[in-house]
């Protein structure tokens, strides 16, 4: 530093006074509130331990046609109990609608529902996803994802887009696992026990 520029630091340091140790106090007191960016990362934080159970991806999906048919069937699955689903023969017991969200709200939306879902003792339900026809690029991303996740969850027996009236190719239905709840009452009034009819 030269003696002109230490002349001008001088200069503009001139009315610059220590900080009394309350005045740091002070300080400290200020820059211990948390600012905007600080408090929306808390947040992020804490929705991701709330959400550490739901394991469903938002990564890369291969993206469907708006109006292609969403389909699966586990093992075990009579065909026509299928068939049935595919036909929307079946009470809709809950009713799910993604209009709207993003895909990351969607995820968490899923999740929560098919858990509701189960403790609830719901067998048949709907997912209303739409056809992505909102977006700019007309792509179907929450039936896109909708379709990867469906198959991840173990209580989701099989699903099939719905019937027109029910939304088409831009809704789905869903056939869930009976909870223990509903199979004990189904021995109950089988009059069985452990597998086996009573005398």
């Amino acid at each position: 530093m030269n003696d002109e520029e230490f002349e001008l630091f001088q200069k503009e340091m001139a009315d610059v006074r220590p900080l009394s140790r309350s005045g740091q106090a002070a300080v400290a007191g200020e820059r211990a509130r948390p600012t905007p960016g600080q408090l929306y990362r808390r947040e992020a934080a804490q929705r991701t331990r709330d959400f550490d159970e739901n394991q469903l991806p938002t990564a890369f999906v291969e993206y469907l046609h708006p109006e292609a048919a969403l389909s699966f069937k586990r093992d075990g699955i009579q065909n026509g109990v299928f068939r049935r689903l595919q036909q929307g023969g079946y009470e809709i017991e809950a009713v799910l609608d993604l209009h709207g969200l993003t895909i990351e709200q969607a995820r968490h939306e899923v999740y929560q529902f098919i858990r509701d879902c189960v403790y609830h003792d719901v067998r048949s339900a709907l997912i209303s996803h739409g056809k992505g026809r909102r977006n700019k690029d007309q792509v179907p991303l929450l039936k896109s994802f909708l379709a990867r996740w469906l198959p991840m969850f173990p209580e989701v027996m099989a699903f099939h887009s719905a019937q027109k009236w029910h939304g088409g190719a831009g809704a789905v239905y869903l056939l869930l696992r009976k909870g223990e709840r509903a199979k004990d009452e189904t021995r109950e009034k089988l009059g069985l026990s452990s597998g086996k009819p009573l005398s």
